[in-house]
């Protein structure tokens, strides 16, 4: 395992300086690591807590190579940044997670899906097309209801068709993507593994979502779950088998449906912070965002036992409002045990952003629950013109 590399030069890179970036560099001041951090914006969330912040492609070879140049080990916190310089990175001698040929696939919804049917890691049924004329070709074989999805660029709803109707299906783009079985789950689950180098394995408990009915993002993240242990074992089984075929050293987030006659099926995954994981702040021992920096670095990972029940809200930009953020609302919460409040500091809010969230701690489950959803309806964000 990695040593003496509290309150040395040893440098720890980070590209991606978004909330996920931030919310690492917590664990990273805490045990005083020296971190670089990379972000194509210079408003990025991360540029605060980060030893040195550079502005700079993700995707451009030539800057990731120079950004890392003096980074003893490299990892991300988005999935859009440029593989081949991953590869040549580690061929240097650095240390690089996730493995980029993992990276490589999942970074493209239709080889991550060709993933799971090749390691026989239960999935729904899928094709890949790729245009608009192959798609029309390929209508005949699956009839409404069906999901597509774009193979590359999509996040939080975007780059997803849920087709329902003939309506549903003019929104399709002419782009490369896939067609996926409309699966009637029961219940959406998150298995968030940890993995280091030293092989010590560790997974955080299973945690259910419930997704906003319009906006096909997370709303909310409950845990624990409402699954017998039974099916959470079987899930945890799951999400380790496919974090080891995919050789994933820091976190792999596995998302995965769970159907009415008990099975359960990889959607998708990532190897990196999630936001099925935002709870873990306040309800485990140890956080997601602390579990992650443990195991690309090689360090000893931590207990991710439950402290408490925990309900996560995301705080998203209001219908309507688009530009500089305010909030509103949020002075009642303040003085409310249990009740804790995380803002990204993204200045820029649009309808559905992701722009924060609130996690309740609380005994029972249902509590918190109820007590999120108070929380989130009483903080309003919004923008200064509106």
């Amino acid at each position: 395992m990695a040593k003496n590399i509290f309150s040395t030069n040893y440098t720890l890179g980070i590209l991606g300086g978004g909330q996920l970036g931030k919310m690492m560099l917590y664990t990273t001041r805490k045990f005083d690591i020296r971190t670089k951090v990379l972000d194509p914006s210079p408003d990025a969330p991360g540029q605060f807590g980060a030893n040195e912040f550079a502005v700079g492609s993700l995707q451009d070879y030539d800057t990731v190579m120079a950004f890392a140049a003096d980074c003893d080990t490299v990892c991300i916190e988005i999935e859009a940044v440029n593989v081949q310089a991953l590869r040549d990175l580690r061929a240097q001698g650095k240390k690089v997670h996730p493995n980029p040929d993992s990276l490589e696939l999942i970074q493209d919804k239709t080889k991550q899906k060709q993933f799971y049917a090749d390691h026989h890691i239960p999935t729904s049924r899928f094709e890949m097309v790729a245009d608009k004329s192959a798609f029309e070709e390929a209508r005949d074989r699956w009839p409404i209801p069906f999901v597509w999805k774009a193979a590359t660029g999509g996040y939080d709803g975007f780059g997803v068709v849920v087709c329902r109707s003939e309506n549903d299906v003019q929104n399709i783009p002419d782009a490369p993507g896939m067609l996926e079985a409309f699966v009637d789950f029961e219940l959406e689950v998150s298995v968030i593994v940890a993995r280091n180098e030293s092989g010590e394995v560790k997974i955080f408990p299973v945690a259910d979502q419930e997704f906003h009915p319009t906006a096909n993002q997370v709303e909310y993240v409950l845990c624990p779950s409402v699954l017998s242990e039974e099916m959470q074992h079987k899930a945890e089984e799951i999400a380790i088998k496919t974090a080891e075929a995919y050789d994933i050293c820091g976190l792999l987030a596995v998302e995965l449906f769970v159907t009415a006659d008990g099975e359960i099926l990889v959607n998708e995954v990532a190897p990196r912070p999630h936001n099925s994981g935002h709870h873990t702040i306040e309800a485990c021992y140890t956080s997601q965002f602390e579990q992650h920096i443990r195991a690309v670095l090689d360090l000893p990972l931590g207990s991710t036992e439950l402290k408490a029940a925990g309900v996560m809200a995301n705080l998203v930009g209001g219908e309507g409002y688009n530009g500089d953020v305010v909030y509103e609302g949020y002075d009642e919460l303040l003085g409310e045990p249990g009740v804790n409040i995380h803002i990204y500091g993204k200045a820029q809010t649009r309808p559905f952003r992701k722009m924060g969230h609130v996690t309740v701690i609380a005994k029972d489950r249902d509590e918190a629950r109820k007590r999120a959803e108070w929380a989130k309806n009483s903080i309003l964000v919004k923008s200064k013109q509106s």
